[in-house]
């Protein structure tokens, strides 16, 4: 019996328990194509024996940038790994900066990329990258080499036996990937995890994950060069859980139709903008049809696990499922039941709504430091709470400093930060990993997250707020897609708003508001300013009147990656959105 200590071994012990003939499933030219385990453990071998042959020693740093989750990837990945070197994986989305700073930094021997837009950012840069020998790609790319010729490379299998050598020589506690953090401020940091660290981790939410082996499908579609999206794949291999990769966020839709999967990871971004494209849908029914699907939304949104609003609201849900929310599921395949949730706070409303259409979001949290879990709701023996990320995995330690900053201790917490000593000892004292997050643990042992550390900010008026905390209630209301609080040092808290545009333009046409089409024209729109005016009030009923948002200004660019408003993660660039609108700042404080 293959005993996992490393993250290769999860891809044998799979071979080894259930030889799956869809173990990774990627679409190429309109056809889905399929990988057994056993092919995908040969490919990762002709890798591996490759790689050998061009003089990859142990402990060189081998680069992975992909635009899109592929089979090749995670070939790649234990093709890496076997022969002791460290899989380097890059966020595509980065400025070609980005990646030169991290090849140079990681000294990177080898770089693979997806496709021709990450090719062109490397070469921009690869002369400045002295350590790097070669680029491969996944696609055939004109004048690049193609990974193919590593596979072909590696046919040979007479030096197999130095492959197993190397493997058989790497220790579970010695490093096995460097992930470059995205980082809200300052250039990117290197997370040193170990193979003990993730495999640790997998092991701990596997625990929490409801499913036997076999016979389940999931899609995998968050970037796969984040923890989140990375482990659930070592969990999947696990669990003998088919994976297919999902072409892109935009086909996410037709994609969960054609696989039918049973589970999914998602970050809370991504379920916002499903539940929002669900109730435009809704919006324009007519009506018995549109009375029954917003009694249905209602419904939802009083949703409490374990049958605590009695026996009436069950019977009423029973009937929502059968006539409403049934559809919901067919239309993400019929099959989906869960979906693991991280990286910022899911909107409680949102965890309810999907809970009642029986797909449970299972919120939890982590960090890159913590590969990534550190807890994670999990609908059996009552441990679903909603508004918390569930409670603390096994053989972790969690507890609450002074100031209410999360510490954690165990098996899963990084090696360190890559060459940084000073970093490092900045996060880890007397023992634990300091997360930079603020939460509570409560009476039946809950972790709530209420902040990040550095968010908070105290007025002038001495009194400190959490923006996390009003900037998820906000987003409650159809008109915000995001929201940053400011006002450090100021003498009141106020906002800078994108608003969801494609929802206004809706909201503008049902009203038979002429608001313009150029997103400049539609902000200073003075109906639209009172109506989201009226939403801010509203939500700040639920907050102390030093809390609550006094004044606001819209942006007129949606805040995304590309314009570097927002993390790969999707977390909001505090420091780069407030220089990108100065001028709004000032206008909010200037009287």
């Amino acid at each position: 019996m293959v005993n996992i200590s490393r993250l290769f071994d999860f891809a044998h012990y799979q071979l080894e328990k259930n030889n799956i003939p869809d173990c990774l499933v990627t679409k190429y030219n309109g056809i889905w194509v399929k990988t057994s385990t056993q092919e995908y453990i040969n490919k990762a071998n002709a890798i591996s024996r490759a790689l050998l042959r061009l003089g990859v020693k142990k402990n060189d740093k081998i680069a992975v940038i992909s635009s899109t989750n592929r089979t090749e990837w995670n070939i790649l990945d234990i093709g890496v790994l076997q022969t002791g070197a460290q899989n380097i994986p890059i966020y595509p989305t980065i400025s070609e900066n980005d990646y030169e700073y991290i090849l140079n930094h990681s000294e990177a021997v080898y770089c693979f990329v997806s496709d021709v837009e990450v090719l062109r950012k490397v070469n921009l840069i690869k002369q400045n990258v002295p350590t790097l020998k070669e680029v491969y790609s996944f696609n055939e790319i004109e004048n690049c080499k193609n990974w193919k010729e590593l596979l072909v490379f590696g046919e040979d299998q007479s030096n197999q036996d130095v492959v197993e050598d190397r493997k058989n020589n790497v220790k579970p506690e010695e490093l096995a990937t460097i992930i470059y953090t995205s980082g809200t401020t300052g250039q990117p940091k290197g997370v040193m995890l170990s193979h003990q660290n993730i495999v640790s981790n997998v092991f701990a939410g596997a625990m929490r994950i409801p499913y036997v082996e076999g016979n389940y499908r999931t899609m995998s579609y968050l970037p796969v060069c984040h923890i989140l999206e990375r482990f659930y794949l070592y969990l999947c291999q696990y669990y003998s859980i088919s994976i297919y990769f999902g072409e892109s966020l935009d086909k996410i839709g037709d994609n969960l139709r054609e696989v039918k999967p049973n589970l999914m990871t998602g970050v809370p971004r991504v379920l916002e903008k499903v539940y929002d494209k669900i109730y435009t849908k809704g919006n324009e029914l007519k009506g018995i049809k549109k009375m029954l699907f917003f009694w249905a939304i209602n419904l939802g949104e009083r949703f409490e696990p374990y049958g605590r609003n009695g026996w009436f609201y069950e019977f009423q849900l029973k009937i929502a499922r059968k006539l409403i929310f049934s559809k919901w599921k067919e239309a993400v395949g019929g099959n989906l039941e869960l979906i693991a949730c991280g990286s910022a706070a899911l909107q409680p409303r949102l965890a309810r709504i999907f809970a009642a259409a029986e797909i449970t979001i299972m919120e939890g949290y982590g960090l890159t430091e913590t590969s990534p879990l550190v807890a994670i709701n999990d609908m059996r023996n009552n441990g679903f709470k909603i508004g918390t990320v569930g409670k603390v995995i096994d053989k972790v330690e969690v507890k609450i400093a002074e100031d209410g900053e999360i510490l954690c201790k165990g098996p899963n917490i990084m090696l360190g930060y890559y060459k940084d000593e000073n970093q490092t000892n900045e996060v880890m004292k007397d023992g634990f990993f300091h997360t930079g997050d603020i939460g509570e643990i409560d009476s039946e042992g809950f972790l709530k997250i209420t902040d990040r550390k550095k968010e908070m900010f105290k007025t002038s008026g001495g009194k400190y707020i959490s923006p996390q905390l009003l900037e998820n209630a906000m987003k409650q209301s159809r008109f915000i897609e995001q929201i940053m609080v400011i006002g450090d040092g100021q003498k009141m808290p106020a906002a800078l708003i994108q608003i969801n545009f494609d929802f206004v333009k809706e909201w503008a046409k049902i009203h038979q508001l002429e608001i313009g089409n150029k997103n400049e024209e539609i902000i200073s729109n003075p109906k639209l300013i009172e109506r989201i005016q009226e939403e801010v009030s509203e939500i700040n009923k639920k907050f102390g009147s030093w809390e609550q948002i006094k004044r606001f200004e819209l942006t007129p660019d949606i805040w995304n990656i590309e314009n570097g408003h927002l993390t790969p993660t999707m977390k909001m660039k505090r420091k780069i959105i407030l220089d990108k609108y100065k001028n709004l700042y000032t206008k909010i404080y200037s009287n």
